[in-house]
């Protein structure tokens, strides 16, 4: 990379930078123009969701068994 080509980067930089000050300066006082930023997601993007995988009976009814074991093996150790 040339040098002239990091001067300019680093003087588009610092020209955004004060605009972006200017806006932040003038808060409340003046509707804010829009300033060139990278993409940012949106309030109107949908969160992902993942489909919830249906338990059969017998897979549901292991699980509680399971659990009232291991409740049971903590309440024999407390006592």
């Amino acid at each position: 990379m040339s040098t002239e080509s990091i001067l300019a980067q680093i003087d588009s930089e610092i020209a955004r930078l004060s605009q972006v000050r200017a806006l932040l300066a003038n808060v409340g006082q003046v509707a804010p123009t829009k300033v060139a930023a990278p993409a940012t997601k949106t309030a109107s993007a949908k969160p992902k969701t993942h489909k919830r995988r249906p338990l059969s009976a017998e897979a549901r009814k292991r699980i509680a068994d399971a659990q009232r074991k291991r409740w049971a093996a903590q309440k024999a150790k407390s006592k």
